[in-house]
């Protein structure tokens, strides 16, 4: 096929995935639906995940840290090239530190503006 075709057959693609992502979401808290007034256990399972959540990000925060330091090491132990190597490794390093660092931040911000438009 030509480049334009393939193109073409590109451009159309991520056309339809950005359509797809383009649906309406009518819901209802469980407290809402009629006849449905025996919800139990909600708290209990926001709680559980909210645990594991926490320990999920503090096991990923001590790893970033822990290899943080690995390669610093590594890194002044180096030779010339060892470094340049080194280097490479790091910008996919920080950019992944970064967004564990960033990512609990970014979910208690959208977390908490929808829990505040619900309210």
């Amino acid at each position: 096929m030509s480049k334009k075709i393939v193109k073409i057959i590109t451009c159309l693609c991520l056309v339809a995935m950005v359509l797809s992502f383009a649906t309406s979401v009518l819901a209802l808290t469980p407290g809402n639906i009629k006849g449905n007034t025996n919800v139990q256990g909600t708290a209990e399972i926001q709680n559980v995940g909210q645990n594991i959540v926490g320990i999920l990000q503090t096991v990923g925060i001590v790893l970033s840290v822990i290899v943080l330091i690995v390669l610093g090491i590594k890194y002044m132990m180096g030779s010339a090239e060892e470094k340049a190597e080194y280097k490479k490794t790091m910008i996919p390093y920080v950019v992944g530190a970064a967004l564990i660092f960033a990512a609990s931040a970014f979910a208690q911000v959208v977390y908490q503006f929808f829990t505040g438009v619900s309210s």
